[in-house]
């Protein structure tokens, strides 16, 4: 991956993920609902990382009060942007 993958926005109830390599995977979580979901919206990418076995990946979410299911879409669509690049 030559740079960073971004699908979303950063319209409300949306997010924006980057999607990058580095020498050690983090997933940064920046969110409007921090202290009620920064932990359940970690565990919710680093599940979906894992289902494609792609946890060495690093994720930053910036995310302005999307659902779960927008949350996942926008990571898969960066997936498969992701292993696209990866495989052509």
């Amino acid at each position: 991956m030559d740079k960073p993958i971004m699908t979303g926005s950063l319209e409300s109830s949306d997010c924006l993920i980057t999607l990058y390599e580095t020498d050690t995977p983090i997933i940064e979580v920046d969110t409007i609902v921090h202290d009620a979901f920064h932990d359940h919206i970690l565990h919710l990418i680093k599940d979906v990382l894992k289902h494609y076995d792609l946890e060495h990946l690093s994720v930053r979410i910036q995310d302005k009060g999307a659902l779960d299911y927008a949350i996942k879409a926008r990571l898969k669509a960066a997936i498969e942007i992701y292993e696209d690049d990866s495989n052509g």
